[in-house]
C-alpha cells in the first residue's frame, strides 16, 4: 500500500533527487533539445524558465515519460526509468488544459489514478478526501469541475496528481489560462502545496514573475540549450549571459568598446558616453560590448547633482507609465536610445517631459561581450 503525502513519512522516490544525463531530442533533423545535464535535488520547487519553441516542454515531457529521447538518460534517484513508459514512472504531470473529466464528480477525478491501480474504493475514498481537505476543497468533493472556479479546478488537478504519491510532480504552464490576479493567487498556494508536501515540482512557464516568485531554482533555456541555473535572486542580479539578462526581467542597454578593466568593473566608451559597471568574467580590454542595467536600478538625478550613481548621462523624457505601485519614466538619450526608469509611485514630483539627468551605480551594472543582442531589453526598441 502507498504511504499518505503529508500524513504519513515520504515515499522512498521522495528522498532521491532527478537527472537528465546528456539528454538531446531530435525531429526531422531538427535539434529541440541539445545534449543537457540537470540535476534537480528532492524537494525541490524548480522551473525551467523560455520563451516558446525553446525545448522546454520536450525536457518536461521526456523527464515525465511522455516523449523518449534521441539520446541520454533520465535518472531518479540514482536510478534510470528511461524504458518505464509514463504510467510506471514515480512522477505525474499536470497538463495546461488540466483534463479534468467533466461527468466525474470533484472527489472521482482525485481518486480516478488511485483506481487503475486497483486501490480498493474504500481507500480511494479516504485518500481522496485526505487530498481534497490538503488543498481545502472538501466541501466541493461532490461537484462536478464546471461548478468550480478556475483556481479550484487548477487545485482539484493537483489533488489528483498528489493521490499517486509521485516523487515528482511536472507542470506544463498550469497558470497561462487564468487571468492576473487569479494567477498571482495560485502561484502562493502551488508554493504553499509544494512546501507542504515536500514533492519535488519541475514547473515549465514563460513568465519570468511566476518563476522568480515561486522557485527555489530556475533553468533559463534558449534554443534547446539551458543558459543558466540558479536561484532567482542569482539569475536576475547576476545572469550569465546577454539572453538570461534580458529575458529575465528589462534591461537598460548601452554598447561600446572596454577601455579600463580593474579587479570586477569594466569601462565602456561609446555612443552617449562612458559608463562603469560589473563585468563578467570573460570581459577583456578591447572588447565590444554590452552594459545592462535594470530600468529599477535607473534613477534621476536632481539639480544639485544629488541621486542615482556615478554613470549619468542626459536625457529627454517622453512619457509616463503608470502601473499602480510603480511609475514608468520613458526618456531617450542624444543617440535616440530608449531608457526607462521605474519609478516608486510615491507622490514625489517627476518631470512630465523635457531633458533631465538620470544615473546609475556601477554595482547595479553588469557588462558582458557582444556575443548576442539581449531579449526583451527595456532599451533600444
Amino acid at each position: 500500500m502507498a504511504r499518505r503525502i503529508g500524513v504519513r513519512e515520504l515515499s522512498e522516490w521522495m528522498e532521491r533527487a532527478s537527472r537528465l544525463a546528456g539528454v538531446t531530442m531530435v525531429f526531422d533533423g531538427f535539434t529541440a533539445v541539445h545534449p543537457t545535464d540537470l540535476h534537480i535535488p528532492a524537494g525541490e520547487f524548480h522551473s525551467i524558465l523560455g520563451p516558446s519553441g525553446c525545448g522546454k516542454t520536450t525536457l518536461l515531457r521526456i523527464l515525465s515519460g511522455f516523449q523518449r529521447p534521441s539520446g541520454g538518460h533520465v535518472l531518479i534517484g540514482g536510478e534510470a526509468v528511461d524504458h518505464l513508459p509514463a504510467n510506471r514512472r514515480p512522477t505525474a504531470m499536470i497538463f495546461q488544459s488540466l483534463a479534468l473529466f467533466p461527468r466525474m464528480s470533484v472527489r472521482e477525478n482525485v481518486a480516478f489514478g488511485l483506481e487503475a491501480r486497483g486501490v480498493s474504493k474504500r481507500e480511494r475514498i479516504a485518500r481522496a478526501d485526505e487530498l481534497l481537505a490538503l488543498v481545502a476543497l472538501e466541501a466541493h468533493a461532490d461537484k462536478r469541475p464546471d461548478q468550480l472556479s478556475g483556481g479550484q479546478r487548477q487545485r482539484v488537478a493537483v489533488a489528483r496528481a498528489l493521490a499517486v504519491e509521485p516523487a515528482v510532480l511536472c507542470l506544463d504552464e498550469p497558470l497561462s489560462a487564468l487571468d492576473l490576479k487569479l494567477r498571482q493567487h495560485m502561484r502562493s498556494e502551488l508554493r504553499s502545496l509544494q512546501k507542504r508536501t515536500g514533492v519535488t515540482f519541475i514547473y515549465i512557464t514563460h513568465d519570468q514573475g511566476e518563476a522568480l516568485t515561486m522557485s527555489d531554482r530556475i533553468s533559463v533555456m534558449n534554443k534547446g540549450r539551458i543558459e543558466q541555473v540558479g536561484t532567482p535572486t542569482a539569475v536576475y542580479d547576476a545572469p550569465a549571459t546577454a539572453f538570461v539578462a534580458g529575458f529575465v526581467g528589462e534591461q537598460n542597454v548601452f554598447t561600446g568598446k572596454v577601455t579600463s578593466v580593474e579587479k570586477e568593473f569594466a569601462r565602456i566608451d561609446g555612443p552617449g558616453g562612458t559608463f562603469t559597471g560589473r563585468r563578467t568574467p570573460d570581459v577583456a580590454l578591447g572588447d565590444q560590448a554590452l552594459l545592462m542595467v535594470r530600468p529599477e536600478r535607473t534613477g534621476l538625478v536632481d539639480g544639485d547633482g544629488n541621486g542615482s550613481g556615478v554613470n549619468r548621462l542626459t536625457a529627454r523624457v517622453e512619457g509616463r507609465e503608470l502601473e499602480g505601485p510603480y511609475l514608468n519614466l520613458v526618456t531617450r538619450d542624444a543617440t535616440g536610445r530608449r531608457i526607462v526608469l521605474h519609478l516608486a509611485n510615491d507622490g514625489s514630483v517627476h518631470p512630465a517631459t523635457g531633458a533631465t539627468v538620470i544615473g546609475f551605480r556601477p554595482e547595479d551594472a553588469i557588462v558582458m561581450p557582444v556575443a548576442e543582442r539581449p531579449v526583451a531589453a527595456a532599451a533600444e526598441h
